[in-house]
């Protein structure tokens, strides 16, 4: 720590938060007795306390934000001269780096044309939500409107999100939903709802998807909106064969392919995008934390001309077009953050680094997955990775949530910060989670497996 802060101003730091600050994700009933942690500083991989404690992020920020690190003062110069310049102009106007930023991304992104800024991931989906339900009402007389989404999936935060939201414990006590959202069954092989493995599990995963679409009316579904990986759904990787299934899916009865990449968008999994693992051709794409890494508020909704076209007519009908707007996606310090952070991640090869520290780390897991018997299955892509939990290998019998989270607080006591899957899936809330930033070098890998190890032995002998 810079020493910026003595131990009166910290005292006062932590009463404020403590008499006004609603936290996120937390029980405020607790702080009544216990001080809530404050995080001050940060620098590399490493963020300190107040209490001066140092930790290893192995989660980029708590929600897989941070994928270039902390303390890039080079982001922090470039939003400070484009806010000197222009801090804000509506998104009815075009900005310099809202231009440039648009132009660069769509370089990493064959097949994609149009950016629509906005501030949040949750936003960003909102959006897609409202061009497919508009595209309904331009081209189907409203009938082609339902949005189908994957069990065990999360797309955000608000109500039309959450209408779209497979953790039902994240949607418990916020209903009743906006209608025209179905569901679809998920695609986790360890935990199989058919007797296949492998592609044929994979393919037959997304055949469900084809059943629903029929059930419904291939006339009535406009989209489907899926997480390339499930992230806090348990980090699930998809099987062999079923993305491209999906893909079939979704041409043979004209749906939207919408892909949610608002965590594993711009690197977390190796590739640019997580779509692109897989060879996934989508007409939507939504993105947000990594996209300049928390250094500033931005979120993007990419489309095909295709679909931006739907939009664009001479008709004299004046709701033709795309009738909506995100304030803060006219803030100009996002793109301006957004364009250093993807110089950082070409200059400095992170992508590559994803890759090997990712493969390294998944050798690590398993390995402890020999080690301890309370690990059932390792999975993930690139530096976005899990570890989920049992009681018995043979049944694959949950570990009880409170048990999971004892090794996520013993790791934190030992100063590494890892996730865990957390009140989102009911009964399986059991999987460690890990996604350090790009940066991440073999020595920190060690040092998160290390502690991992420590709190498994600790917690389970």
């Amino acid at each position: 720590m810079d020493g910026n802060f003595n131990e009166n101003d910290i005292s006062h730091v932590v009463a404020a938060d403590k008499a006004h600050v609603w936290h996120h994700l937390i029980q405020h009933k607790p702080f009544e007795t216990n001080d809530p942690r404050i995080i001050i500083e940060g620098k590399g991989m490493r963020v300190w306390d107040q209490k001066g404690k140092e930790h290893l992020d192995a989660v980029s920020g708590g929600v897989w934000t941070v994928n270039v690190g902390y303390g890039r003062e080079s982001i922090a110069k470039a939003v400070y001269d484009q806010l000197i310049k222009l801090n804000y102009f509506a998104g009815s106007a075009g900005s310099i780096p809202g231009a440039l930023f648009s132009e660069k991304l769509i370089s990493k992104m064959p097949g994609m044309t149009r950016v629509y800024y906005t501030n949040s991931g949750s936003e960003a989906n909102e959006k897609a939500f409202k061009m497919v339900r508009q595209i309904a009402h331009k081209r189907y007389g409203g009938k082609k409107h339902k949005i189908l989404y994957r069990d065990r999936d999360y797309h955000g935060t608000t109500i039309g999100a959450l209408s779209a939201g497979g953790q039902l414990e994240r949607n418990a006590q916020y209903g009743p939903f906006a209608p025209g959202f179905v569901s679809v069954p998920h695609c986790m092989e360890y935990r199989a709802q058919w007797d296949l493995t492998g592609e044929a599990y994979g393919k037959r995963a997304a055949d469900a998807i084809e059943e629903v679409i029929l059930r419904e009316g291939p006339d009535t579904v406009g989209a489907i909106c899926l997480e390339p990986v499930t992230a806090g759904g348990g980090v699930i990787t998809p099987p062999p064969g079923y993305w491209e299934r999906v893909q079939e899916i979704c041409k043979k009865y004209d749906v939207l392919l919408h892909i949610d990449e608002v965590v594993c968008g711009v690197g977390r999994t190796g590739t640019w995008f997580g779509y692109q693992q897989y060879g996934v051709k989508p007409d939507m794409v939504t993105m947000a934390k990594g996209v300049a890494s928390g250094y500033a508020a931005i979120a993007c909704l990419v489309t095909t001309e295709e679909v931006f076209d739907m939009f664009k007519d001479d008709a004299s009908d004046p709701l033709n077009y795309f009738r909506d707007i995100s304030t803060f996606g006219g803030c100009t310090a996002g793109p301006a953050a957004a364009l250093e952070n993807m110089r950082i991640i070409e200059d400095e090869n992170l992508l590559d680094n994803c890759t090997a520290m990712g493969t390294y780390m998944l050798d690590q897991l398993h390995a402890l997955k020999d080690k301890h018997a309370v690990i059932g299955d390792v999975r993930g892509k690139g530096l976005f990775l899990g570890a989920e939990l049992v009681s018995d290998r043979d049944s694959r019998e949950p570990m009880d949530e409170k048990r999971v989270q004892a090794v996520v607080g013993d790791c934190n006591a030992q100063g590494v910060i890892i996730g865990a899957t957390n009140r989102s899936v009911p009964g399986f809330n059991n999987t460690l989670c890990f996604s350090p930033a790009l940066i991440a070098t073999r020595d920190d890998i060690d040092e998160i497996i290390t502690s991992v190890d420590k709190a498994l032995t600790k917690v389970f002998g």
